[in-house]
């Protein structure tokens, strides 16, 4: 297999120009991506927005993913630049939540459980010429949706409570639009602020500001959801 330039670096993966329409996700430390790939394979078949998966190449790795070459800015781009709002934000990822969990489980067999992304954020969304796609699967698993929502919740609270990020106050406003678009799928329970808070913090890939701001984003999020 003919691997080309690196196209970018994540804290798990790198990612590698194969050809023109297709890229190499090779994740770091051993990661199996057999999992992410019978999740985004279910997705797909179920009509989610995700990227095209391609077959693997001779020579691929367990570590290996061949995913659709997507073009345009990710929603966090979009929004940097201007060319989205909060609030075109905020509902973009009100949909894709609502979407993603009107999915039912492919393993579980608990009728309230869906598919949960756990990383849905505008870093994770490609704003593609025929529509958005959610990337990073990493993570996925299945359970309340009410989790879901309070991670995406959490995770921008993150950010925007680090002062070293110019966009910070652009961040806070996508977090409480958010929230509010959150409302009628359910919200953010106290409940699953918790759990979510809880299963953040053990997640080894944090930064040290992330780890360290966690419990002030998690009573962010309850305040804006109270």
């Amino acid at each position: 297999m003919h691997i080309g330039p690196l196209l970018g670096s994540g804290r798990t993966a790198d990612v590698y120009a194969l050809d023109g329409s297709w890229v190499l996700r090779r994740y770091r430390d051993g990661i199996d991506a057999a999992g992410e790939l019978a999740v985004m394979s279910y997705l797909s078949a179920s009509g989610f927005p995700v990227p095209r998966l391609g077959p693997p190449r001779e020579g691929s790795l367990p570590t290996d993913l061949v995913l659709q070459r997507l073009t345009g800015p990710t929603l966090a781009e979009s929004m940097l630049a201007g060319a989205t709002t909060p609030a075109e934000g905020a509902g973009l990822l009100a949909r894709l939540l609502r979407e993603l969990h009107a999915i039912p489980p492919r393993l579980s067999l608990d009728p309230g459980d869906r598919i949960l992304h756990l990383d849905l954020h505008p870093e994770n969304v490609i704003l593609a010429p025929d529509g958005p796609r959610v990337i990073d699967w990493l993570t996925t698993a299945e359970g309340p949706p009410a989790l879901d929502r309070a991670m995406s919740c959490l995770i921008l609270a993150q950010v925007a409570l680090d002062p070293s990020f110019a966009a910070g106050a652009p961040v806070r406003d996508l977090l409480e639009a958010l929230v509010r678009r959150l409302d009628g799928d359910g919200g953010v329970p106290d409940r699953a602020l918790a759990r979510a808070t809880a299963l953040r913090g053990r997640d080894p890939r944090l930064t040290a500001h992330e780890r360290t701001v966690l419990g002030e984003a998690a009573a962010l999020v309850a305040t804006l959801a109270g």
